[in-house]
Protein backbone atom coordinates (compact mmCIF):
# COMPACT_ATOMS: atom_id res chain seq x y z
CA UNK A 1 0.00 0.00 0.00
CA UNK A 2 2.83 2.59 0.21
CA UNK A 3 3.41 2.74 -3.60
CA UNK A 4 -0.94 3.36 -3.88
CA UNK A 5 -2.17 6.74 -2.49
CA UNK A 6 -5.20 8.74 -2.94
CA UNK A 7 -5.08 12.37 -3.31
CA UNK A 8 -8.67 13.43 -2.88
CA UNK A 9 -10.06 11.16 -0.06
CA UNK A 10 -13.39 13.34 -0.87
CA UNK A 11 -13.95 11.35 -4.38
CA UNK A 12 -14.72 7.88 -1.61
CA UNK A 13 -18.05 9.39 -1.07
CA UNK A 14 -18.83 9.77 -4.83
CA UNK A 15 -17.69 5.98 -4.85
CA UNK A 16 -20.62 5.16 -2.45
CA UNK A 17 -23.33 7.28 -4.12
CA UNK A 18 -22.16 5.00 -7.64
CA UNK A 19 -21.89 1.66 -6.02
CA UNK A 20 -25.49 2.31 -4.41
CA UNK A 21 -26.80 4.20 -8.08
CA UNK A 22 -26.11 -0.07 -9.37
CA UNK A 23 -27.50 -1.71 -6.51
CA UNK A 24 -30.28 0.43 -6.68
CA UNK A 25 -30.44 -0.23 -10.68
CA UNK A 26 -30.04 -4.01 -10.35
CA UNK A 27 -32.75 -4.22 -7.53
CA UNK A 28 -35.28 -1.90 -10.09
CA UNK A 29 -34.73 -4.47 -12.67
CA UNK A 30 -35.22 -7.27 -10.09
CA UNK A 31 -38.70 -5.37 -8.92
CA UNK A 32 -40.37 -4.66 -12.30
CA UNK A 33 -39.72 -8.14 -13.55
CA UNK A 34 -40.97 -9.92 -10.10
CA UNK A 35 -43.90 -7.07 -10.51
CA UNK A 36 -44.61 -8.03 -13.94
CA UNK A 37 -44.49 -12.03 -13.53
CA UNK A 38 -47.84 -11.63 -11.01
CA UNK A 39 -49.44 -10.60 -14.16
CA UNK A 40 -48.36 -13.34 -17.08
CA UNK A 41 -46.26 -16.21 -17.30
CA UNK A 42 -42.87 -16.84 -17.97
CA UNK A 43 -43.73 -17.79 -21.45
CA UNK A 44 -46.26 -14.80 -21.74
CA UNK A 45 -43.66 -12.56 -20.33
CA UNK A 46 -41.03 -13.76 -23.25
CA UNK A 47 -43.24 -12.59 -25.64
CA UNK A 48 -44.41 -9.37 -23.83
CA UNK A 49 -40.85 -8.69 -23.21
CA UNK A 50 -38.61 -10.07 -25.49
CA UNK A 51 -35.05 -10.32 -24.72
CA UNK A 52 -33.58 -8.83 -27.59
CA UNK A 53 -36.03 -5.47 -27.17
CA UNK A 54 -34.44 -5.19 -23.35
CA UNK A 55 -30.86 -5.97 -23.41
CA UNK A 56 -29.73 -2.49 -25.05
CA UNK A 57 -31.66 -0.49 -22.22
CA UNK A 58 -29.88 -2.69 -19.73
CA UNK A 59 -26.23 -2.04 -21.96
CA UNK A 60 -26.81 1.74 -21.87
CA UNK A 61 -27.26 1.61 -17.95
CA UNK A 62 -24.55 -0.46 -17.22
CA UNK A 63 -22.42 1.80 -19.95
CA UNK A 64 -23.53 5.00 -17.99
CA UNK A 65 -22.31 3.49 -14.27
CA UNK A 66 -19.10 2.57 -15.98
CA UNK A 67 -18.44 5.77 -17.24
CA UNK A 68 -19.99 7.92 -13.49
CA UNK A 69 -17.56 4.65 -11.76
CA UNK A 70 -14.41 6.15 -13.80
CA UNK A 71 -15.11 9.72 -13.34
CA UNK A 72 -15.16 8.96 -9.57
CA UNK A 73 -11.81 7.39 -9.99
CA UNK A 74 -10.49 10.51 -12.37
CA UNK A 75 -11.58 12.87 -8.75
CA UNK A 76 -9.86 11.00 -6.14
CA UNK A 77 -6.42 11.44 -8.01
CA UNK A 78 -5.08 7.70 -7.41
CA UNK A 79 -1.70 7.78 -7.72
CA UNK A 80 1.21 4.85 -8.23
CA UNK A 81 4.48 4.05 -9.29
CA UNK A 82 7.36 6.60 -7.73
CA UNK A 83 8.58 8.61 -9.97
CA UNK A 84 11.78 11.25 -9.00
CA UNK A 85 12.51 15.27 -10.25
CA UNK A 86 14.83 17.49 -9.74
CA UNK A 87 13.62 20.74 -8.76
CA UNK A 88 16.26 23.38 -8.18
CA UNK A 89 15.77 25.09 -4.87
CA UNK A 90 16.12 29.35 -4.36
CA UNK A 91 15.62 30.79 -0.80
CA UNK A 92 18.31 32.14 2.04
CA UNK A 93 20.00 30.90 5.16
CA UNK A 94 18.80 31.77 8.51
CA UNK A 95 20.43 30.92 11.50
CA UNK A 96 18.40 31.09 14.84
CA UNK A 97 19.63 32.16 17.77
CA UNK A 98 17.95 30.88 20.88
CA UNK A 99 18.57 32.38 24.62
CA UNK A 100 18.20 29.29 26.63
CA UNK A 101 19.36 30.32 30.34
CA UNK A 102 17.12 30.64 33.28
CA UNK A 103 16.26 34.58 33.01
CA UNK A 104 14.43 33.19 29.72
CA UNK A 105 11.86 31.10 32.40
CA UNK A 106 10.76 34.43 33.37
CA UNK A 107 6.45 34.94 33.07
CA UNK A 108 6.14 38.24 32.42
CA UNK A 109 6.37 36.99 28.89
CA UNK A 110 2.75 34.23 28.91
CA UNK A 111 3.78 31.44 29.77
CA UNK A 112 7.49 32.23 30.12
CA UNK A 113 10.24 34.28 27.78
CA UNK A 114 11.33 30.74 25.98
CA UNK A 115 8.07 29.39 25.35
CA UNK A 116 7.34 32.27 23.91
CA UNK A 117 10.90 32.39 21.72
CA UNK A 118 10.17 28.98 20.63
CA UNK A 119 6.25 29.72 19.25
CA UNK A 120 7.49 32.79 17.01
CA UNK A 121 10.75 30.48 15.40
CA UNK A 122 7.45 27.93 14.83
CA UNK A 123 5.34 30.98 13.49
CA UNK A 124 8.64 32.32 11.40
CA UNK A 125 9.21 29.05 9.98
CA UNK A 126 5.73 28.41 8.88
CA UNK A 127 6.06 31.71 6.35
CA UNK A 128 8.99 30.02 4.65
CA UNK A 129 9.31 28.14 1.38
CA UNK A 130 13.02 26.89 0.54
CA UNK A 131 15.06 28.95 3.22
CA UNK A 132 17.49 27.05 5.00
CA UNK A 133 17.21 27.18 8.73
CA UNK A 134 19.63 26.46 11.94
CA UNK A 135 19.75 26.80 15.56
CA UNK A 136 22.10 27.42 18.27
CA UNK A 137 21.24 27.75 21.70
CA UNK A 138 23.13 29.58 24.31
CA UNK A 139 23.41 29.97 27.99
CA UNK A 140 26.78 30.13 29.82
CA UNK A 141 28.18 28.70 26.91
CA UNK A 142 27.04 28.01 23.31
CA UNK A 143 25.80 24.94 21.21
CA UNK A 144 24.55 24.45 17.72
CA UNK A 145 21.92 22.54 18.35
CA UNK A 146 20.12 21.74 14.77
CA UNK A 147 22.53 22.61 11.51
CA UNK A 148 20.75 24.49 8.59
CA UNK A 149 18.27 22.49 7.27
CA UNK A 150 14.92 23.05 5.14
CA UNK A 151 13.15 19.94 7.00
CA UNK A 152 11.13 21.75 8.75
CA UNK A 153 9.25 19.58 10.77
CA UNK A 154 12.33 17.86 12.04
CA UNK A 155 13.54 21.34 13.14
CA UNK A 156 10.52 21.87 15.00
CA UNK A 157 10.63 18.79 16.60
CA UNK A 158 14.20 19.53 18.19
CA UNK A 159 13.49 22.87 19.02
CA UNK A 160 10.51 21.84 21.32
CA UNK A 161 13.03 19.44 23.31
CA UNK A 162 15.60 22.20 23.79
CA UNK A 163 15.49 23.70 27.45
CA UNK A 164 17.78 25.12 29.62
CA UNK A 165 19.08 22.25 31.22
CA UNK A 166 20.76 20.65 27.92
CA UNK A 167 23.78 23.43 28.52
CA UNK A 168 25.85 22.29 31.69
CA UNK A 169 26.88 26.12 32.95
CA UNK A 170 24.66 28.82 33.13
CA UNK A 171 24.45 32.37 32.55
CA UNK A 172 24.22 34.12 29.20
CA UNK A 173 27.18 34.35 26.45
CA UNK A 174 25.35 36.40 23.57
CA UNK A 175 28.97 36.91 21.68
CA UNK A 176 29.83 33.62 21.94
CA UNK A 177 26.27 32.41 20.18
CA UNK A 178 26.76 35.01 17.43
CA UNK A 179 30.43 33.64 16.74
CA UNK A 180 29.17 30.20 16.55
CA UNK A 181 26.16 30.87 14.54
CA UNK A 182 28.13 33.04 11.85
CA UNK A 183 30.03 29.14 11.53
CA UNK A 184 27.63 27.37 10.76
CA UNK A 185 26.38 28.86 7.31
CA UNK A 186 27.06 26.45 4.29
CA UNK A 187 26.93 28.85 1.66
CA UNK A 188 30.10 30.94 0.30
CA UNK A 189 28.01 33.85 -0.55
CA UNK A 190 27.54 37.10 1.82
CA UNK A 191 23.99 38.59 0.38
CA UNK A 192 21.97 35.87 1.33
CA UNK A 193 22.72 34.70 5.13
CA UNK A 194 20.64 36.29 7.94
CA UNK A 195 20.63 35.80 11.86
CA UNK A 196 17.84 35.94 14.12
CA UNK A 197 18.46 36.38 18.12
CA UNK A 198 15.91 36.00 20.21
CA UNK A 199 16.89 36.94 24.02
CA UNK A 200 16.17 39.18 26.69
CA UNK A 201 19.53 41.10 25.88
CA UNK A 202 21.39 39.93 29.29
CA UNK A 203 25.03 39.04 28.38
CA UNK A 204 28.29 38.05 30.77
CA UNK A 205 30.55 39.99 29.11
CA UNK A 206 31.15 38.29 25.69
CA UNK A 207 31.50 41.74 23.69
CA UNK A 208 28.55 40.98 21.24
CA UNK A 209 28.40 44.48 19.57
CA UNK A 210 31.84 43.83 18.57
CA UNK A 211 31.71 40.39 17.58
CA UNK A 212 28.37 40.97 15.59
CA UNK A 213 30.20 43.86 13.65
CA UNK A 214 33.03 41.64 12.93
CA UNK A 215 30.62 38.96 11.50
CA UNK A 216 28.99 41.13 9.48
CA UNK A 217 31.57 42.92 8.01
CA UNK A 218 33.95 39.49 7.34
CA UNK A 219 31.28 37.39 6.47
CA UNK A 220 27.84 39.82 5.09
CA UNK A 221 25.33 38.25 7.66
CA UNK A 222 22.37 40.52 8.95
CA UNK A 223 21.53 39.92 12.55
CA UNK A 224 17.35 40.91 13.40
CA UNK A 225 17.33 40.88 17.57
CA UNK A 226 13.83 39.69 19.02
CA UNK A 227 13.74 41.65 22.69
CA UNK A 228 11.41 39.63 25.21
CA UNK A 229 10.43 40.23 28.69
CA UNK A 230 9.56 43.29 30.65
CA UNK A 231 11.07 46.33 30.13
CA UNK A 232 11.03 48.33 33.04
CA UNK A 233 10.10 46.31 35.94
CA UNK A 234 10.87 42.52 34.77
CA UNK A 235 10.23 39.51 36.31
CA UNK A 236 11.68 36.91 38.99
CA UNK A 237 13.16 33.81 37.73
CA UNK A 238 10.94 30.25 39.01
CA UNK A 239 13.01 27.36 39.65
CA UNK A 240 12.24 24.06 41.42
CA UNK A 241 13.89 23.49 44.89
CA UNK A 242 13.01 20.24 46.43
CA UNK A 243 9.48 19.65 44.43
CA UNK A 244 8.65 23.42 45.42
CA UNK A 245 8.21 26.56 43.31
CA UNK A 246 10.76 28.63 44.44
CA UNK A 247 12.43 31.88 42.94
CA UNK A 248 16.36 32.27 41.97
CA UNK A 249 18.86 33.72 44.83
CA UNK A 250 21.57 35.33 44.69
CA UNK A 251 23.43 36.53 48.01
CA UNK A 252 20.31 36.10 49.84
CA UNK A 253 18.19 38.15 47.49
CA UNK A 254 15.97 37.19 44.58
CA UNK A 255 16.71 37.68 41.13
CA UNK A 256 15.36 40.13 38.95
CA UNK A 257 15.83 40.25 35.12
CA UNK A 258 14.84 42.49 32.43
CA UNK A 259 14.70 43.33 28.84
CA UNK A 260 17.95 44.86 28.14
CA UNK A 261 16.87 46.43 24.56
CA UNK A 262 19.33 49.02 23.97
CA UNK A 263 22.31 46.22 23.25
CA UNK A 264 19.98 44.81 21.02
CA UNK A 265 19.50 47.68 19.21
CA UNK A 266 22.74 48.55 18.61
CA UNK A 267 23.61 44.74 17.87
CA UNK A 268 21.09 44.94 15.06
CA UNK A 269 22.48 48.54 13.56
CA UNK A 270 25.88 47.44 13.48
CA UNK A 271 24.79 44.27 11.24
CA UNK A 272 22.33 45.64 8.85
CA UNK A 273 19.78 44.18 10.35
CA UNK A 274 16.31 45.48 12.91
CA UNK A 275 15.34 45.42 15.93
CA UNK A 276 12.11 44.09 16.96
CA UNK A 277 10.79 44.80 20.53
CA UNK A 278 8.55 42.33 21.41
CA UNK A 279 8.68 43.00 24.82
CA UNK A 280 5.32 41.07 26.79
CA UNK A 281 2.72 41.43 23.53
CA UNK A 282 2.43 39.18 21.14
CA UNK A 283 4.72 40.00 17.71
CA UNK A 284 3.02 38.75 14.46
CA UNK A 285 5.73 36.76 12.73
CA UNK A 286 4.10 36.55 9.25
CA UNK A 287 5.03 40.43 9.30
CA UNK A 288 8.41 40.41 10.69
CA UNK A 289 9.50 37.60 8.61
CA UNK A 290 8.09 39.31 4.58
CA UNK A 291 8.76 42.82 6.52
CA UNK A 292 12.68 42.36 7.42
CA UNK A 293 14.49 38.67 7.00
CA UNK A 294 12.60 37.93 3.92
CA UNK A 295 14.13 41.42 2.49
CA UNK A 296 17.73 39.41 2.51
CA UNK A 297 18.96 38.58 -1.53
CA UNK A 298 18.03 35.14 -2.28
CA UNK A 299 20.29 32.86 -3.42
CA UNK A 300 20.28 29.63 -5.70
CA UNK A 301 20.65 26.19 -3.55
CA UNK A 302 21.70 22.93 -5.12
CA UNK A 303 18.88 21.15 -7.01
CA UNK A 304 16.94 19.03 -4.89
CA UNK A 305 15.71 15.71 -5.94
CA UNK A 306 12.14 14.28 -4.58
CA UNK A 307 10.18 11.42 -4.86
CA UNK A 308 6.79 11.17 -5.16
CA UNK A 309 3.90 9.05 -6.65
CA UNK A 310 2.91 9.63 -10.22
CA UNK A 311 -0.88 11.16 -10.97
CA UNK A 312 -2.85 8.52 -12.91
CA UNK A 313 -5.67 10.16 -13.47
CA UNK A 314 -5.50 10.49 -16.93
CA UNK A 315 -5.63 6.84 -17.43
CA UNK A 316 -9.53 6.98 -15.75
CA UNK A 317 -10.34 9.89 -17.85
CA UNK A 318 -10.18 8.68 -21.45
CA UNK A 319 -12.52 5.58 -21.08
CA UNK A 320 -14.55 7.46 -19.01
CA UNK A 321 -15.66 10.30 -21.73
CA UNK A 322 -15.38 7.39 -24.19
CA UNK A 323 -18.17 5.47 -21.65
CA UNK A 324 -20.12 8.38 -22.04
CA UNK A 325 -20.11 8.77 -25.50
CA UNK A 326 -21.32 5.31 -26.08
CA UNK A 327 -23.83 6.03 -23.48
CA UNK A 328 -25.17 9.03 -25.89
CA UNK A 329 -24.96 6.93 -28.75
CA UNK A 330 -27.06 4.18 -27.18
CA UNK A 331 -29.60 6.39 -25.80
CA UNK A 332 -30.22 7.71 -29.48
CA UNK A 333 -30.38 4.14 -30.52
CA UNK A 334 -32.98 3.03 -28.12
CA UNK A 335 -34.95 6.14 -29.01
CA UNK A 336 -35.24 5.29 -32.61
CA UNK A 337 -36.03 1.46 -31.44
CA UNK A 338 -39.24 3.14 -29.38
CA UNK A 339 -40.49 5.34 -32.16
CA UNK A 340 -40.14 2.21 -34.71
CA UNK A 341 -42.15 -0.07 -32.04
Amino acid sequence: MNDLEIGNLSGIGWACLVAAAAAFMLWGNWWSRRAASRFASLEMLARILPERRAWPSRLTRVVSLIGMGLLVLCLMDIRWGQVQREIPQRGIEVMFVLDVSRSMLAEDVSPNRLTRAKQMIRDTIDEMSGDRVGLVAFAGVARQAIPLTNHYEDFKRILDEIGPEDLNRGGSRLGDAITLAAEGFLSEGNAHRAMVILTDGEDQESEPLRIAQEVHRESGVRIFTIGLGDLAQGARVPIERQGQRDYLQYEGEQVWTKLDGQLLTEIAQASGGAYIPAGTKQVNMTDVYHGFIASVEQTEFETARISRLEARFQWFLVPALLALIAELVLSWRNVGRVQQI
